[in-house]
C-alpha cells in the first residue's frame, strides 16, 4: 500500500500531521494492511508494535490515536468517514473500529 494514499485519507478525514496520532495511525494502518491479525488484538499486538517503532509506550499510542479519532469526529469530515464505513455511524467509533474502517477501505 502506498503511504501517500494513507496520508491522503487521514488528511481528508481532518487529521493533520501535527497530531502524534496521525503518525501512529499511518504506521498502524500499514501494519494492518500487511497482516489483518493486528485488528483482532489492537491493544495487545498493534499498540505495542507501534510503540516499539516510535520508542514510546503503548498507553501513549492508545491515547494519541484516540485523540486523532476524536479530532476527526468533532472537527473532521464525518460524511467521508460514513461513506467509507459503508454504514451510518451515530456515535464516535472506537480506535479499533476506526482502524478497521480505514484498513478495509484502503484494501479495496
Amino acid at each position: 500500500m502506498n503511504e501517500k494514499e494513507i496520508e491522503h485519507l487521514l488528511r481528508s478525514l481532518g487529521i493533520g500531521a501535527t497530531y502524534r496520532g496521525y503518525r501512529y495511525l499511518n504506521y498502524g494502518i500499514r501494519l494492518c494492511l500487511i497482516d489483518e491479525d493486528y485488528l483482532l488484538s489492537v491493544s495487545k499486538l498493534l499498540y505495542p508494535q507501534i510503540a516499539k517503532y516510535f520508542h514510546t509506550t503503548s498507553c501513549s499510542v492508545e491515547r494519541d490515536i484516540r485523540t486523532a479519532v476524536k479530532v476527526c469526529w468533532e472537527r473532521g469530515n464525518i460524511s467521508l468517514l460514513q461513506e467509507i464505513a459503508l454504514r451510518p455511524i451515530r456515535i464516535r467509533p472506537t480506535s479499533s473500529e476506526f482502524l478497521d474502517i480505514l484498513t478495509a477501505h484502503l484494501k479495496k
